[in-house]
């Protein structure tokens, strides 16, 4: 199993990464303790990857993106599928974890 991102969240990663002006770095999805069911998951650009991170290129040619995962979150984070929603209630990544076994209602946060 590997990272899934969707064609939505793909665009939305390169549109931030352009607007912050560093579309070199790569796009880090990780999972730190906290939130309502426990753990939660969070994103943010690093200038690179890290020596031990798991390092995905996601997309057609001429499209990628790099995602980069530090080993501890690979193991709740496998299989999941990053989406982008912009919805009246809630514009932000969604994640869908075939590993959580329940999840908060916002969706932010998640328990294994």
């Amino acid at each position: 199993m590997a990272i899934e991102v969707t064609d939505r969240a793909r665009n939305r990663i390169r549109e931030l990464a352009m607007k912050r002006q560093t579309p070199d770095h790569v796009f880090r999805l990780g999972v730190r303790g906290g939130g309502c069911s426990g753990l939660s998951y969070y994103v943010d650009f690093a200038p690179k990857a890290e020596e031990k991170d798991k390092v995905f290129e996601l997309g057609p040619d001429g499209e990628k993106v790099k995602i980069v995962i530090d080993r501890k979150s690979y193991l709740f984070l496998n299989g999941t599928i990053v989406d982008w929603k912009s919805e009246l209630l809630k514009t932000g990544f969604e994640f869908t974890n075939p590993l959580a076994k329940t999840s908060c209602s916002c969706g932010e946060s998640f328990t294994v």
